[in-house]
């Protein structure tokens, strides 16, 4: 006797349809699972016999072979074991095979035919729908992931005699119902706030800017400047994840297993901050089995690289194309795989080895060429592909002191930043795969940047005094128009695209060429008015490119 039932193997995070052949036949007693199976699958015949007779369930001595198609795919994990249970009942007619064809299956048996929970629920459950299946039978643990996916029946099961109660009719289990997600996700509020940080408003701005667009950030400046305190609290000034952007992180976790108990939808947008001995596998993705790196685990959230120049080279250049482009494509000898990873990159670094070169009142023991060594080790390319690079300086003591001076919260910031986010919205509705300016394509630049005469000339005279490239300029555009969102105006100004071009300082040409020679500035006023001031609180040459 011959059975089928339908299943699913991940593929990156998306679910490849199986179908599992249960055949049953004359024979020494015998259980073979072939179709590329790996070990868990291969063990599963193990856990399946012993959940059935646990269960109650007495199988004839014949001989037992399940085939998984297609048979060119890896199958991997314990998902398989619910199905090819029900398979084996089928085919040795303890249980009707029609109910088995309208419904995915998925689920992992104890010995005593209890469901375990398994990995990549919410990806099966869009492969149902997408395959035209009437819904999924999965354990009761995974119900809540699966029923994100509307107009989708789920069927949650606890034992392997309540699906085969379900099944046959003996008693209906009702399919599981959620409470409808808000357009918005709220954040929890759990990331530390804004307000512990005391002064450094030059280095909030441009924070806020580049929240509110999506934009890749680069500090550099000595320990204790506030480098990490500043990008550890980053996430709780990003704008509300939607729904859409909330099921695409959801689906990477829910590949990893990385979903807490309890949490079906991912609400907060990550925030990822390797350590600087990661592999350029563990970055973005790969081994055996072509898992999702921390760029994938970052999707719509932050990726933090603290001491960025410690990183290994090949590490950092990995990062180049899927910073273009938002997503990453592994080839692997039998299959391809895309994963996501549109991002907010933020890096931090010192000035040299021992932090303290520039420093007003503090001795840097690095020598020239050490310091050029030290600054090369991260390449130009891909500073290029950073949106703001700042310098940061050590906090005065009387900003330390101050205990009465009310710091913004992050929430002030969240707020600003979700208008502005909501007028991108608005404004790229018609642009599918574009939720931020930061994601704004260079053939579309011309259409959305509209700018003011003063402030078009102003980027003019910058790409001829700083030598910047395409993508520097197209960078810099964008960076404009979210200062511009920020302030509520549709039209790129001289005061924005001055501030924009103030943000992009460890790639000017002239800058690194002063730092390299020696050049040791003034000690910069601690509350310059940075609009009008570069990065490190100098007067900007920009101040006279409109003239």
């Amino acid at each position: 006797m011959l059975a089928r039932v339908r299943s699913g193997a991940l593929m990156g995070i998306d679910v490849v349809v199986v179908e599992c052949e249960v055949d049953m036949a004359l024979g020494l007693p015998y259980f073979n699972v072939v179709g590329q199976a790996e070990g868990a699958v291969r063990e599963s015949k193990v856990r399946v016999i012993s959940a059935l007779k646990n269960t109650g369930f007495e199988l004839p001595q014949k001989r037992i072979t399940v085939n998984l198609a297609p048979a060119d795919l890896k199958k991997e994990g314990a998902a398989f074991e619910l199905p090819i249970a029900l398979g084996v009942l089928a085919a040795a007619k303890l249980m009707d095979e029609a109910p088995l064809e309208r419904l995915l299956f998925g689920g992992e048996l104890s010995l005593d035919g209890t469901l375990r929970p398994i990995k990549g629920v919410l990806p099966l459950a869009v492969a149902a729908l997408n395959g035209g299946f009437e819904g999924v039978m999965v354990p009761w643990a995974n119900a809540a992931e699966a029923a994100l996916v509307e107009e989708l029946r789920v069927i949650p099961v606890k034992t392997l005699r309540e699906a085969v109660d379900h099944l046959t009719g003996a008693r209906s289990i009702p399919p599981y119902t959620r409470q409808r997600e808000p357009r918005l996700l709220a954040p929890t509020g759990q990331a530390p706030d804004m307000s512990d940080v005391r002064g450094q408003a030059d280095l909030k701005l441009a924070l806020e800017i580049a929240a509110a667009g999506g934009h890749n950030v680069l500090m550099s400046g000595p320990p204790g400047s506030g480098k990490t305190m500043l990008a550890r609290r980053l996430p709780g000034i990003l704008p509300e994840m939607t729904f859409t952007e909330a099921m695409e992180v959801t689906k990477v976790y829910s590949v990893l297993g990385l979903l807490g108990e309890g949490h079906a939808l991912m609400r907060e947008r990550p925030f990822r901050a390797p350590h600087h001995t990661l592999s350029d596998a563990g970055l973005v993705g790969g081994g055996l089995s072509a898992r999702p790196g921390e760029l994938s685990l970052a999707h719509n959230g932050v990726l933090f690289l603290d001491e960025l120049p410690e990183f290994r080279r090949n590490v950092l250049e990995v990062l180049r194309q899927p910073m273009e482009e938002g997503v990453i494509h592994l080839a692997r000898a039998n299959q391809n795989i895309t994963y996501p990873c549109r991002v907010m990159l933020v890096a931090a670094m010192n000035p040299c080895p021992c932090g303290y070169y520039n420093v007003p009142s503090r001795s840097c023991t690095c020598g020239e060429q050490r310091v050029f060594d030290y600054m090369t080790r991260v390449s130009g390319p891909l500073l290029d592909r950073i949106d703001i690079s700042l310098q940061t300086r050590p906090v005065e003591y009387h900003h330390m002191a101050r205990s009465t001076v009310q710091e913004p919260s992050s929430r002030y910031y969240r707020e600003r930043a979700q208008v502005a986010r909501e007028r991108q919205r608005a404004r790229y509705r018609d642009e599918p795969g574009i939720h931020c300016n930061a994601q704004l394509p260079a053939h579309l630049l011309r259409r959305y940047c509209a700018m003011s005469e003063r402030a078009e000339h102003m980027l003019q005279q910058a790409v001829r005094m700083f030598g910047l490239s395409a993508r520097a300029h197209d960078r810099i555009m964008k960076l404009a128009l979210t200062r511009a969102d920020l302030e509520g105006r549709d039209r790129i100004e001289q005061t924005d695209m001055q501030l924009a071009i103030n943000c992009r300082m460890l790639d000017r040409r002239g800058a690194m060429q002063g730092k390299l020679h020696g050049a040791r500035p003034a000690p910069p006023p601690e509350d310059a008015a940075w609009r009008n001031t570069g990065p490190s609180g100098r007067a900007s040459p920009l101040e006279d490119l409109d003239g």
